[in-house]
């Protein structure tokens, strides 16, 4: 999937593993280089990241996973990474020219690390908790009424 229509789903929502300690380490990094606040985290353990996975398009068990909701789109694998390079400021910004090297290449890439993530780096028993000072940037719970 590159670029499949979200109109309706919350902008620059990073969809991640929770229990893959590569992936919340990931999510560390970009709460610390995201000095404007406007990356928002779901970990598609929750309510609603399985949902944004869902309308998204991409299964929210497979353990590759990782979503990037950009400006009314879904993005996912090296296309999401790309995406949210784009998010980031400079110096981060200009390696979002990476979506231009070829997507076999990207995504095969992308996929021996989703692949051996657990291996390499470990698995969590519980999803990550965030901190009571970026705990209003993860989106967990789907609002009250919907």
């Amino acid at each position: 999937m590159s670029g499949a229509p979200a109109p309706d789903l919350p902008d620059a929502l990073v969809v991640f593993d929770g229990a893959c300690a590569f992936c919340s380490g990931w999510v560390r990094l970009l709460l610390r280089l995201d000095r404007e606040g406007i990356l928002r985290f779901a970990p598609v353990q929750s309510a609603v990241g399985r949902a944004a996975c869902r309308r998204s398009g991409v299964d929210p068990d497979d353990p590759s996973t990782f979503l990037f909701l950009d400006r009314g789109r879904a993005y996912a694998r090296s296309d999401a990474f790309a995406a949210l390079l784009g998010r980031l400021p400079a110096p981060w910004r200009a390696f979002r020219g990476l979506r231009h090297l070829p997507r076999p290449l990207r995504d095969g890439l992308y996929g021996v690390v989703a692949r051996n993530r657990y291996r390499l780096f470990g698995r969590r028993d519980d999803c990550m908790m965030p901190s009571p000072e970026v705990r209003a940037r993860f989106l967990l719970d789907p609002p009250q009424g919907t």
